[in-house]
């Protein structure tokens, strides 16, 4: 078995108390024994203001938020997937980033996201991600972690599946989506969009969440979830509180899965 924990969090805008969050997380999930801990999108900054949210977002060298990680996770030995971050790039708009931190505190990779929420919501919320963010280039995936072959995507990735072909085709053991998704569209499509990348992945799914009120005014939907190959969920932390949660992955769940069930094998290229 394979411990880890899911740290649902309700980031608020001062980076500083989100790290203290997070490395309060990373104690407390190294004493009970897990090996890697999984955070949500935005863990160090969740900000709709741009004009105030710009005073606090540096480059990745500069980030306190990734600082601080990086040295918990050195001082514990636990590994740390960092749902995301904002940090300045090269060019005028930021990447939405997230890292992989080994248990010596090196960050062992990362992953911009690739699809920006520009979206209109029926609820009047309105959303456009790209004029801040430019979206990543590369799939990513991560060998030898402690929950194995890992697959990165954040939040709004998980409604394209070309991204999760590109991540079966990689062979993963699980997939790290963290979010901070809506009310309104979590409480229609986030499980079962979970669920079916779990599915048809034949991987363990962890996906760390934002939730409750936040600082900046807006809601976040929760329910941080840890599903297993076949698309049971193993670990819901609902909708109500920020916390960490524990779960057990069992590793040999992956083969009896994809024997059972062998879609990745039987696999073949869509005729145009």
């Amino acid at each position: 078995m394979v411990r880890v924990g899911l740290l649902q969090m309700t980031s608020g805008i001062d980076p500083a108390a989100n790290g203290r969050t997070i490395v309060a997380a990373i104690e407390q999930a190294a004493r009970e024994g897990a090996a890697m801990l999984f955070t949500p999108e935005m863990s160090g900054l969740v900000d709709r203001d741009r004009q105030r949210a710009a005073k606090s977002i540096t480059t990745e060298a500069d980030d306190p938020v990734l600082a601080v990680v990086c040295e918990a996770a050195a001082r514990t030995g636990l590994w740390v997937a960092l749902g995301s971050l904002a940090v300045r790039g090269t060019g005028p708009r930021y990447a939405n980033r997230a890292f992989v931190i080994d248990g010596t505190g090196v960050i062992r990779a990362r992953y911009d996201k690739l699809h920006m929420f520009d979206v209109d919501l029926a609820t009047g919320e309105s959303w456009r991600e790209s004029n801040a963010y430019a979206p990543g280039e590369a799939v990513t995936v991560v060998p030898d972690t402690p929950v194995g072959r890992l697959g990165l995507a954040i939040c709004y990735d998980i409604r394209f599946p070309a991204l999760f072909e590109a991540l079966g085709r990689e062979a993963c053991d699980a997939i790290a989506i963290p979010a901070a998704f809506t009310v309104p569209t979590g409480r229609d499509h986030w499980h079962v969009l979970q669920r079916a990348r779990a599915i048809e992945a034949s991987a363990f799914v962890l996906s760390a969440a934002q939730v409750g009120q936040h600082a900046d005014g807006r809601s976040t939907y929760g329910h941080s979830l840890a599903i297993d190959p076949w698309g049971e969920v193993l670990m819901d932390l609902g909708g109500e509180h920020a916390g960490l949660g524990l779960v057990d992955l069992d590793p040999t769940r992956i083969a009896t899965v994809r024997a059972q069930l062998p879609s990745l094998a039987n696999r073949r290229p869509v005729p145009n």
